[in-house]
């Protein structure tokens, strides 16, 4: 099961490109835990070391913060990438899922 963190300002507007990266998932059979978090919230899913995040996608609105993460992400072998603006204006839950994939494969 891979757990793919998005992050966004308040966690709201991610919600459903999440729904939409969860049925591309299941139309590709990978079991996967995709959710969407607030920029405050993410800390705390970050040091959960039951549940290991695999991959952290940033939402375009806190792009700004991608230097801030990768403090926190350093010697944690979590990937982080900001989402491609025009995906996640289209809410193309395929393009983001296959960034998360592509980021956890390398």
């Amino acid at each position: 099961m891979k757990r793919i963190m998005l992050v966004c300002s308040a966690g709201m507007s991610t919600s459903l490109l999440v729904t939409k990266m969860e049925k591309a998932a299941e139309e590709r059979g990978m079991e996967a835990d995709i959710f969407a978090v607030s920029a405050s919230e993410a800390d705390g899913k970050l040091n959960d070391t039951e549940n290991p995040v695999n991959v952290l996608l940033l939402g375009p609105q806190v792009r700004f913060m991608k230097p801030q993460f990768e403090e926190k992400l350093a010697g944690k072998n979590i990937p982080l990438e900001v989402i491609d603006m025009k995906d996640y204006g289209m809410m193309n839950g395929e393009n983001v899922l296959n960034t998360a994939i592509a980021l956890m494969d390398q």
